[in-house]
């Protein structure tokens, strides 16, 4: 029956309630107009331009992946120990330490678990993502933008699917999605101003996407995982230079008090940013107690002069702030966002190179194409 045939007089039914439904749904309440466009004019050169690259770098997850690479999870975390594995191996020879009985199997198994918990989250963002760039497709005016949003809609679903498939083929068992990206991203899906989930998704969460996956990248010579991250980052350089084109010009027409809002929604999301929680999950699973280990892993950090956090931070600040720039916030308010930031210690990024200029730089699809046919 058509949906102009159900009869009046039948009551529609109730949607589930969040009890009813399965465990793995979520209802996200979305405040946000649609936007349909009449006007079909392509008069937005950059947005054109990132458009065409867009559809000339889609890539094919099962025939440009060899899923058929045997991935030997021992090896994939004892090869180049990330300074989390560090820190926790130095926390093993401290007195009293909770984990003071561990030898090199039990260190392995936890190297396994936190690339299982890095994995998930990097899953759980792409979903995310992917919902974003949807909501970007129907609340932007600009038809320029509603299809490139659609380009990145495709992209994030190839990028769930590929780290879902990663964790699932070769790894096991994936974390649930950690609070702190849970409530960044249902923030930005939640929010009735579309320039939000541009602000949020395409500026902070795909730089901090970037600096995450090229940290990885430095770590592992898996060439599957390897493959992998160079066609993801590929994907998510072009994603930062869609918001960074499309936001500027918004900005520019923008009032002082509501540049103001967006400033203190950067100021937010980058403390936030660089105050994540030590991964509880992994411990729990480990049957370890968070409260026990945390001061022991403080202390190794301290005397090893490791900072798990400080080269991802280094990667994600050096393309927050010049990306910021260019949107025009820093100097707005007079420097309200520029006095924040230089307070953290942020402003030695401002003229690095922002995304939406060396974006091609990360294009790895077609890298791996021009060498195909050359040889």
């Amino acid at each position: 029956m058509a949906i102009t045939d159900h009869p009046i007089s039948e009551p529609v039914p109730e949607p589930p309630s969040r009890v009813e439904m399965d465990e793995s749904i979520r209802l996200i309440h979305d405040n946000a107009q649609r936007i349909m466009t009449w006007d079909y004019t392509r008069d937005r050169e950059a947005l054109v331009k990132l458009y065409n690259k867009a559809m000339a770098s889609q890539w094919n997850s099962v025939t440009e992946l060899d899923w058929a690479t045997d991935v030997d999870p021992e090896k994939l975390v004892t090869t180049n120990p990330s300074p989390v594995q560090q820190i926790v191996a130095a926390a093993v020879q401290l007195p009293g330490s909770p984990i003071a009985s561990w030898g090199d199997k039990e260190l392995t198994d936890a190297g396994i678990e936190f690339m299982k918990a890095s994995l998930s989250q990097f899953m759980h963002g792409e979903q995310g993502a992917m919902l974003t760039a949807a909501k970007i497709t129907e609340t932007v005016p600009w038809i320029d933008a509603k299809y490139y949003a659609s380009t990145q809609t495709m992209d994030e679903a190839r990028h769930t699917e590929v780290f879902a498939k990663y964790l699932h083929e070769k790894l096991g068992e994936a974390y649930p999605m950690n609070p702190f990206l849970d409530a960044q991203i249902m923030a930005l899906l939640e929010d009735s101003r579309w320039d939000i989930a541009y602000l949020g998704m395409q500026i902070i969460i795909e730089s901090l996407a970037l600096a995450a996956f090229g940290d990885m990248l430095r770590r592992t010579d898996e060439p599957l995982l390897q493959k992998l991250l160079r066609y993801v980052m590929a994907d998510e350089a072009r994603h930062v230079a869609f918001g960074i084109i499309s936001l500027a010009e918004f900005y520019e027409g923008l009032t002082e008090p509501e540049l103001k809002e967006r400033q203190e929604f950067m100021i937010d999301n980058t403390l936030r940013s660089r105050s994540r929680a030590t991964t509880p999950e992994v411990w729990e699973r480990l049957g370890v107690s968070v409260d026990e280990i945390v001061p022991f892993l403080h202390e190794a950090a301290a005397q090893r002069g490791l900072s798990p956090q400080a080269q991802f931070q280094r990667g994600f600040f050096a393309k927050l702030v010049p990306n910021t720039r260019k949107l025009g916030l820093l100097d707005a308010n007079d420097g309200y966002l520029r006095r924040a930031w230089e307070d953290a210690g942020l402003m030695e990024y401002e003229f690095a190179d922002d995304t939406a200029a060396d974006y091609e730089s990360y294009d790895a699809v077609a890298q791996d194409r021009a060498a195909a046919v050359a040889s």
